[in-house]
């Protein structure tokens, strides 16, 4: 892919999440992905997808950052949402939160082979009362 399409292919992979099209996420996803370097399969990272919007309904990934370098692409994503209850740790307790996440993902085959995520804590931490 060159960087126009594998950027327009994130693009598509990130309508895919936001839509919950999850028939079509084998499109985007290896078979065998790892996220943060363990094995999940695509089976695997579907079901942590969806947990992640039940456990918070108003989900919706927002790009802010995209950088594509055949065979690698990093994004920065925004995230302004409610979650239920606790969300990473943290008592949210249905507070409304802002944070990013900084998301880097492997291409091999033709999908996402490899996602390493960072999501900034601290930023969901000044948030809540003290």
């Amino acid at each position: 892919m060159t960087r126009d399409e594998l950027a327009d292919f994130y693009r598509g992979y990130i309508d895919c999440l936001n839509r919950q099209d999850w028939d079509r996420l084998g499109h985007f996803v290896h078979p065998n992905v790892t996220y943060n370097a363990e094995a999940v399969g695509l089976a695997g990272y579907r079901a942590m997808l969806e947990r992640d919007f039940r456990e918070i309904p108003d989900l919706v990934f927002r790009i802010q950052l995209l950088v594509a370098d055949p065979p690698v692409i990093a994004s920065r994503l925004n995230f302004n949402v409610t979650p239920r209850g606790e969300f990473f740790g943290l008592p949210v307790n249905g507070r409304r939160v802002m944070f990013d996440e900084n998301v880097f993902y492997e291409v091999m085959e033709g999908k996402f082979a490899h996602v390493w995520s960072v999501i900034d804590k601290r930023a969901i931490e000044r948030q809540l009362p003290v």
